[in-house]
C-alpha cells in the first residue's frame, strides 16, 4: 500500500457556483467549499481588504497556485526580511479542507460495496479475506466502508487471491 501525503492540497477545481467551489484534493476526495461560511470563519468581513471575495464575479477569478486557491486581483502584504512584499491573496489548502465537506459523487465503481457483497457471498469474514489476500482486516473494513481507496494491484490481490477469481478491467 502506498503512503498518503497528509498535507491537504487542491489538485483541481471541478465546478464553481457563486461562492461555492467543488475541489479535488490530493486524497482523491471531491469536497464542497462554501465560501459564504469559510470567509467569516477566517476573519474576512465586509471591512477586510479581501471583502471583494464576497462578489461572485471577483471570487471566480482565482487560479490554483501552491496547491491552493489564489486571487491575483486581491493583494496581501507579507513581511519579507526587512521589506514588505505584495503577493496574491491565498487561503491555505489545509484551512479550505478543514471547512469543506466531502461530496459523495455518483460513481459507477462502488468498489467497497462490491467487495463486501462478494465477500459475504463467498462466506468469508473480513479476517479470512485479509489472510488470503495478504492485507489486514482493518484495511478490508476501510475499503468496504469507503474510508480508504484501493490501488489496482491491491484489488487484483483481493479478487485473485481472496476470492479465487479473475480480475478484468475494461474502459467504455
Amino acid at each position: 500500500m502506498r503512503s498518503v501525503n497528509k498535507i491537504p492540497r487542491i489538485l483541481r477545481v471541478k465546478k464553481v457556483t457563486g461562492l461555492t467551489v467543488y475541489a479535488v484534493f490530493n486524497n482523491g476526495e471531491t469536497r464542497l467549499i462554501d465560501f459564504k461560511k469559510v470567509l467569516p470563519k477566517i476573519g474576512i468581513d465586509k471591512k477586510s481588504p479581501a471583502a471583494k471575495l464576497y462578489n461572485p464575479a471577483v471570487f471566480k477569478k482565482f487560479n490554483i497556485q501552491n496547491n491552493t486557491l489564489s486571487w491575483k486581483s486581491i493583494q496581501q502584504q507579507i513581511p519579507w526580511g526587512k521589506e514588505i512584499r505584495k503577493v496574491p491573496f491565498e487561503i491555505g489548502a489545509d484551512v479550505l479542507f478543514k471547512f469543506s465537506e466531502p461530496v459523495m459523487e455518483n460513481s459507477n465503481l462502488p468498489i467497497g460495496q462490491l467487495i463486501k457483497k462478494e465477500r459475504l457471498a463467498a462466506g468469508l469474514t473480513q479476517g479470512a479475506l485479509a489472510k488470503r489476500s495478504g492485507t489486514t482486516p482493518g484495511y478490508i473494513s476501510r475499503i468496504e466502508n469507503n474510508k480508504s481507496g484501493i490501488e489496482l494491484h491491491t484489488l487484483q490481490k483481493l479478487v485473485e487471491n481472496g476470492f479465487r477469481k479473475k480480475l478484468e478491467v475494461t474502459f467504455s
